[in-house]
């Protein structure tokens, strides 16, 4: 079973998004704000990772190069989603993939699958 890390701080949005990735069949673990990103990552070897660009504390793009750094992790699918457009930028920061909210299931399945 395909394994998505969901880090994305709006609980309303953490729980559809959970519900939407069970219903195809894809263990979701959901990142709590304020844990460490990547030793979550360590910890629980996702797949890939959903990720919104405008998180409390650190943003999305700071956690981006915190994954991208580690040696593990440099090739894992990373898509990004934000209601702004900031697909150039999450691309060039090394995102595989950007999603703009509000997106249809079946591009955030696309992506993921």
């Amino acid at each position: 079973m395909k394994k998505i890390l969901l880090v994305d701080d709006d609980p309303t949005m953490q729980r559809l998004l959970k519900t939407l990735l069970q219903l195809e069949g894809l263990e979701v673990i959901p990142w709590t704000p304020g844990e460490d990103v990547v030793t979550l990552t360590q910890r629980e070897k996702p797949d890939s990772i959903l990720m919104d660009v405008n998180l409390k504390g650190k943003n999305g793009f700071e956690l981006l190069a915190e994954i991208r750094a580690h040696p593990d992790f440099r090739q894992m699918q990373v898509i990004m989603t934000s209601g702004m457009d900031y697909r150039a930028r999450c691309t060039a920061a090394g995102a595989n993939g950007f999603l703009l909210k509000p997106f249809m299931p079946e591009e955030l399945i696309k992506f993921v699958k």
